[in-house]
């Protein structure tokens, strides 16, 4: 299978295009045709060492795509489901061998494009509307980056929760991106 490999730390150019075996799903593992992977900050801190890795690796910790195979001991999942995942390291390959239960099953209305792109963003709006303080009608929150993927997500699940959003962002375009998510009140600090 083709594969993006880091053999050495440094810059993009340090990501280089391999030819590696083909992973087998181990017990309790599916093996998954990826047709997306998620792009993430972390990484380019496992790609320039600030976040060290054992060499080589290959990058990506999120992705989505099509069950091939389904390992021993896995239910509930069957080949031909379209599924994400995060948090598996080796996404930025043609296959990977994930735990079964790293993956969610993809609705019909998202594709793997938004599948792989939303997990980690996803997660982490979701911990912070409903975990780490569970917004309600009676609350105002403040999202910085509005515009951002954390920050888009965060608006919806806040407003879905019935907060009053206010949220900060640097550009015109940037503000509008923000409102269009529902945001409340949009703060331009390059302005104010």
């Amino acid at each position: 299978m083709r594969a993006i490999q880091v053999t050495q730390t440094g810059g993009p150019e340090r990501l280089e295009s391999a030819d590696l075996p083909d992973p087998e799903p181990a017990d309790g593992e599916c093996l998954v045709d990826v047709e997306a992977a998620g792009v993430n900050f972390i990484d380019v801190y496992h790609r320039t060492g600030l976040y060290p890795r054992d060499l080589p690796f290959v990058p990506g910790l999120e992705a989505a795509g099509t069950v091939a195979a389904v390992g021993p001991g896995v239910t509930g999942l069957a080949t031909g489901d379209r599924v994400a995942y995060n948090g598996v390291p080796g996404a930025y390959a043609e296959r990977a061998a994930v735990p079964a239960d790293r993956l969610v099953a993809l609705p019909d209305t998202v594709d793997t494009r938004t599948g792989a792109a939303v997990m980690l963003q996803g997660m982490t709006a979701h911990y912070l509307a409903e975990d780490t303080f569970p917004l309600g009608p009676d609350d105002t929150c403040l999202v910085h980056a509005g515009a951002g993927g954390v920050g888009r997500l965060l608006i919806q699940m806040a407003k879905r929760r019935g907060a009053t959003v206010v949220t900060t962002v640097s550009t015109a375009e940037k503000a509008q991106v923000a409102a269009d998510a529902g945001a409340d009140h949009v703060i331009r600090y390059t302005e104010t």
